[in-house]
């Protein structure tokens, strides 16, 4: 597989990572989570309410 698919997922994962510290939830949590589910866990970040 192409190398930059990787990179783009891995940017993702912190991108998710920053947005679920911004909400005060746990980035490490998101960055694996975004690391299986990818943009639908982006998808349910933005969705959901800060704490």
């Amino acid at each position: 597989m192409d190398n930059s698919y990787f990179v783009g997922w891995g940017t993702l994962a912190l991108i998710n990572a920053g947005l679920a510290q911004g909400k005060n939830r746990t980035g490490l949590n998101w960055f694996l989570l975004s690391l299986l589910l990818g943009s639908f866990a982006t998808f349910c970040l933005l969705l959901s309410e800060k704490r």
